[in-house]
């Protein structure tokens, strides 16, 4: 799942990095490279931030358009967000999820910590509580 980054140069022999999805995501790098690997490291803090504050997430380009700059966002930051936007899409706390799944809250906690290197079984267990299917595509296994 990618997001978009625009990248000028800046007056500083640097380039800017700003994401049209996140106002609040800018930075920079000594070369493009630099500032879209700051640009993903900046959209994951700003994920969290949204999280943690109860906000809403805007969602990912399934792949890129090819013109332009984009970043990929790990496998588990898509997934968390996604728990998060889900729950505010059903209008359920994290209390009402450490009930369904009969767990700790620090359990529960830890499903949205982006930093945290929760355990797959537990993510999906989560969302199969939401009555959410998940679904996975592989494109190697889709052309099979």
């Amino acid at each position: 799942m990618w997001y978009e980054i625009e990248i000028c140069p800046d007056d500083n022999d640097t380039w800017l990095a700003t994401s049209p999805a996140f106002d609040e995501v800018t930075t920079f790098g000594e070369s493009t490279p630099e500032a879209l690997e700051n640009a993903r490291n900046a959209i994951e803090e700003a994920i969290a931030g949204r999280i943690a504050r109860g906000e809403g997430i805007p969602a990912p380009l399934p792949q890129t358009p090819g013109k332009g700059h984009f970043v990929q966002m790990t496998v588990m930051v898509i997934l968390k967000a996604g728990l998060h936007m889900e729950l505010r899409k059903q209008g359920l706390t994290r209390a009402d999820l450490m009930r369904a799944l009969g767990c700790k809250r620090e359990h529960v906690d830890r499903l949205f910590r982006l930093d945290h290197n929760s355990q797959m079984h537990s993510v999906e267990a989560a969302f199969k509580a939401l009555d959410v299917t998940l679904e996975i595509s592989v494109p190697a296994l889709a052309a099979a």
